[in-house]
Formats: structure tokens, sequence, C-alpha cells
């Protein structure tokens, strides 16, 4: 290809459908990873048999940790082969993994019937899903803030967060469906291991969408203009600070983000008392809305910057999480508790919404995949990994308002750095338009 042809700007058409077949890939692969949570009410007895739910809980939870320890390594092993080989192959990988993890954890029987060996598959299984959504998310961010426009930037990367939410959305719907149309000894016995097989069937699907994909103009140019390698030296040594910044900024806002949504759940049933049915049935409405900001905050950030979306959520979660969290404790009323997880997302969604976007725009084309993988999957598995299992254990030590506290905290770290960096809509490093 030439450097007319590679640096050429893609129509409209040509970026609405890079767009759509790249988050629709990423839906399917937060669906596979958020199901895991979202049934782990249910499979935990079969794995962790105990008495004791908070036990149970605790056990899944550890394992759902364990996944976000493969996640800084198949950041750094993907994000390299993204940079080195295309954005495109590194998405096809990334979804195969998480197809044969989805599929192992279907298929493996309970702790009555091969003892110790199903705790250790179901975290193998894990561990292959954390390597897989290592790779995905800085291969989908780059990939989705490079096809889009220079003026649409924000708005189009938002839909990475859109279909993250989407896929989380989507295995809250299938246990919905499941509880309406299934007994509860039916899904506690058998019935929570359908999602995980729909997961492992739509992943090959996608796998074959994302092969038609075309490639990204700033990685082709970077390749034709025989850019230096991508590597974990060449970001450590080249690129520190932004390296730094984007461990710190997503430090607060991913462990929020865990907060609010993936432990919330849990924390309406073994906190406020919520039924398993009222607790997924408010996790899935509040999601939804959640969802929808995304593309509007999205658009906002390419009018006003990224800068101040990051530093609003950084004030209001400093300033709210404790009071909505204490308040839920006491809350019996689902629409209130409803509001108040609401209240919570929106918080959150000035980080989401733009988080990915962000971060492309730090690095230069031949390193952007490592640099938005690598430092946020370690941010990632230290802080948003680890939430369920900090939370359940001040919990378990009966001091459950340490929590609230802990996310205040992370939360003030990151607000720190927004307020300290330039606004990346004004000092982008994505050179195409």
């Amino acid at each position: 290809m030439n450097s007319h042809t590679a640096s050429a700007t893609p129509d409209r058409a040509a970026r609405l459908k890079a767009i759509i077949g790249g988050s629709t890939g990423n839906l399917v692969e937060w669906f596979d990873w958020y199901v895991y949570a979202a049934f782990s009410l249910y499979f935990a007895p079969h794995f962790f048999p105990s008495t004791d739910r908070t036990a149970q809980l605790l056990g899944t939870a550890a394992v759902f940790a364990v996944g976000f320890i493969m996640r800084p390594i198949g950041a750094w092993v993907m994000g390299i082969y993204a940079d080195r080989h295309g954005r495109k192959a590194g998405l096809s990988i990334s979804v195969t993994l998480m197809c044969a993890g989805s599929l192992m954890i279907a298929l493996t029987p309970g702790f009555a019937t091969i003892g110790v060996a199903a705790p250790i598959l179901l975290t193998i299984a894990r561990l292959m899903q954390g390597l897989s959504v290592g790779g995905e998310y800085g291969a989908s961010a780059t990939y989705l803030s490079e096809m889009a426009g220079k003026n649409r930037r924000g708005f189009f990367s938002s839909f990475q967060y859109v279909t993250l939410i989407s896929g989380q959305l989507l295995a809250i719907l299938v246990l919905l469906v499941l509880q309406a149309t299934m007994s509860e000894g039916q899904l506690d016995a058998w019935g929570w291991r359908i999602p995980f097989a729909i997961g492992a069937v739509l992943a090959v699907v996608v796998f074959w969408i994302r092969r038609g994909l075309a490639e990204s103009h700033s990685f082709t140019n970077a390749k034709a203009a025989g850019a230096p390698k991508s590597g974990f030296l060449e970001l450590v040594s080249k690129h520190p600070k932004e390296t730094a910044v984007v461990m710190l900024l997503t430090a607060g806002g991913t462990l929020a983000f865990y907060a609010y949504s993936i432990y919330m759940q849990k924390f309406l049933v073994n906190t406020s008392g919520f039924s398993r049915e009222v607790a997924s049935q408010i996790n899935g409405v509040t999601l939804f809305v959640f969802m929808l900001l995304q593309p509007v905050a999205g658009a906002l950030s390419d009018r006003i910057g990224r800068k101040p979306l990051m530093i609003a959520f950084g004030l209001a979660g400093v300033l709210f999480t404790y009071p909505i969290f204490s308040t839920l404790e006491t809350t019996r009323d689902p629409v209130t508790a409803g509001l108040l997880v609401m209240g919570a997302l929106i918080i959150v969604t000035g980080y989401t919404s733009i988080n990915a976007v962000v971060k492309a725009e730090l690095f230069p084309a031949h390193i952007r995949a490592l640099g938005v993988a690598l430092p946020y999957a370690l941010a990632n598995t230290i802080f948003g990994g680890t939430a369920e299992v900090v939370a359940l254990k001040f919990k378990d030590i009966g001091f459950e308002r340490g929590f609230y506290w802990y996310v205040t905290a992370m939360i003030g770290v990151s607000l720190i750095v927004y307020l300290r960096m330039r606004d990346t809509r004004t000092h982008s490093q994505i050179m195409e338009d």
C-alpha cells in the first residue's frame, strides 16, 4: 500500500462499518466476561460448597480476581501483537481465547463430582478469559479511537464502553429470562451453565466478523513510516509519564465502576436484603440507562474537552460515594435503591465514557495498543479485580463501611491526576482524521 492510500481519510460509511464491527465483537467479549459475575450467586455452591453465603461469594470473587491477574499479561502480549501486526489481528485472537474459556466453564462438573479439580478448572478457564480481556481492551479502545474522525472521536470511542456495558446488560438479561422461565432448583442445578454455552457460540460468530474488518490508517501509516517496534522497554523508557498517567487515572475510575456495577448486585442481596431477582432487576434497569449516557457524554467531550468530564467524576465521586453506599445499607424500597444506584452510575460516566479515547490520545500509533492496554490492565487488576474481595473482606470483619472510604480515597487519587494533566482533545497523538 502506498503512502497516499494509507493516509486517505475513510468515508462515513467505512467508519461506521468499522465501529459497528469492532463494537459487536467487544460486546460478546464482555458478555462472556460478565456472565461469571451475573451468575456467581447460582454456581458458587457447586465449586465452593459451604453453609455460609459470604464464604461462597468470597470463593467465586477470588477466582474473579484471579482472572484479572492474566489481564496485564494479555495486555502486554497482545498489545505488542496489535501494534506490530494490526488491531484486527489482536481482536481476532482475543475472542478465540474467550470462547475457549466460556466453553470450559459451561462443561466443568461441580465439586461434588470431581472434587478439588472443579475450582481448579474454573480458575484455569478464568485465567484464559483474563488473558483475552487483557488484550481486548487495548485493541478495541485503540481501534475505535483510530477509526473515529477527529471531531467525533469522543462520541465514537464511547461505544467501547457502550458495548462493554451492553455485554454486562446482556448477561443480566439472560439471567432475568432464565429466572422467569426456569425454576429456582433448575437454575441452581444446571441452568447457570446455559449463558456460558451461549457466550462460546457467539464468540465463534464474532471471530468470523472480525476477520472482515478494515485495518486502521494509524497502524498502516506507522508501519509504512518504519516506526520503532512496540515493546515493554520502548513503552517505559520513551513514554514513562504517559504510562503512569494511564495507571493513576484508571485506578479510581475502574474501582468506582466495579463497585457501582459488578459488586452492587451482590451488595443489594448480601447487605440491603433484596432478593436475587429484585437485585438483578435494579442492576439491569440502571445499567441500561448508564449505557445510553455514554455516547451523550462522549459527544460532550468533543465540544468541551475530556478534562472537565473527568474532573466532574472525581469531585462527585469523592463527595457522594460514602453517602450512596451507607444509605443503600438500610434501603428496602426498590425504587429508592434504583435511584441511588443510578446516581452512582451517572457519576462514573465522566470516566467511563471517555477513558478509552483519553488513553489512546496519549500515545503515538506504533505503541498505542500496548500503551493503552498494559498500564490500564495493571490498574484494573490491582483495583478493579479486587473490588469484590476487598468489599466482602471488610464486611466479613464487621467494618463494611471501610470499603466506602477506600473507594472514595482512590477516586481522590485519580482526581489529582485529572486536575494536573493536559486535555488530550487538544493535545492528541492521533494524527489521522
